[in-house]
């Protein structure tokens, strides 16, 4: 890692081959192994791993005890909370390596991840979804859904500022964004609101 732009606090590791963007911060007791790529103005927090084979774009948040592994692909302004799970091989055993089995696992731009839950391999979360706090996602989730339980269901949809769209309206009550739904697809309508 060349960027002088990158801050990496003394207890973290950042191996050789990493590319790190500019202003993004490396917390406590981190590990950015060769080949990740992260983007400009993320925030590494605290006992972080990022493997080899991931990519986060830019102004990433992820926040402590979070492993992202390969094939993990984090697209600009995700939110990953505190000890949140991603997995790469779906029937893992310790007596056999399943490095050449590891799946894609896709998170789409703005996405929040709430606290300890779990991402299984494979799966991806669409654009500005909201994942609940203890959450277990076995299957790709459409865009503004807002998912919570085990295994995760949608309960509603959320709008790009991260508030629960109300009832059938589909109009932000903080923000004033405009929706519509079609096919069990949410959609923004771009000019609408405000």
């Amino acid at each position: 890692m060349n960027n002088k732009d990158v801050f990496v606090h003394e207890s973290s590791y950042v191996d050789e081959g990493a590319n790190v963007g500019e202003g993004t911060k490396i917390w406590h007791f981190s590990h950015i192994l060769s080949g990740a790529k992260i983007g400009s103005n993320c925030s590494i927090g605290q006992n972080v791993n990022v493997g080899g084979r991931a990519i986060l774009g830019n102004n990433v948040r992820v926040q402590n005890n979070v492993s992202i592994y390969d094939d993990v692909v984090i697209e600009d302004d995700v939110f990953c909370g505190p000890s949140c799970v991603f997995t790469n091989v779906v029937n893992p055993r310790a007596f056999i390596s399943r490095k050449n089995e590891y799946k894609v696992t896709r998170v789409g731009k703005g996405a929040s991840i709430g606290a300890n839950a779990t991402i299984v391999c494979g799966v991806s979360l669409g654009e500005y979804s909201f994942i609940g706090a203890g959450a277990v996602v076995t299957k790709d989730v459409p865009s503004y859904a807002l998912m919570v339980g085990t295994p995760a269901r949608r309960k509603g949809w959320v709008c790009k500022c991260g508030i629960p769209l109300r009832g059938n309206e589909l109009k932000c009550g903080s923000c004033g964004e405009q929706y519509q739904l079609k096919n069990e697809c949410l959609s923004l309508i771009e000019g609408e609101t405000r």
